[in-house]
């Protein structure tokens, strides 16, 4: 599981509520880019990157949303 959707799942966030508050930045993704971005299929831009560490607070950077694979779950292998 990716730094974003542990994230996600934290807050108990659906990704609508993501897409959601990314929009009040200005920022238009809509959940089915946010669902490839968080499984890994799609890379997030630096400008998403940003804007998601903005929706989560800080608690991820942009280094966990670019750079997933590096940021295994407990119990998950580094790719």
């Amino acid at each position: 599981m990716t730094p974003l959707k542990r994230a996600r799942l934290a807050k108990k966030w659906t990704l609508a509520d993501v897409s959601a508050r990314l929009a009040q930045l200005g920022d238009a993704v809509d959940s089915g880019n946010l669902s490839r971005v968080e499984r890994g299929v799609q890379r997030a831009s630096a400008a998403l990157a940003e804007n998601l560490s903005k929706v989560f607070g800080g608690e991820i950077t942009e280094i966990h949303i670019l750079y997933p694979e590096r940021f295994p779950a407990s119990g998950e292998e580094a790719a």
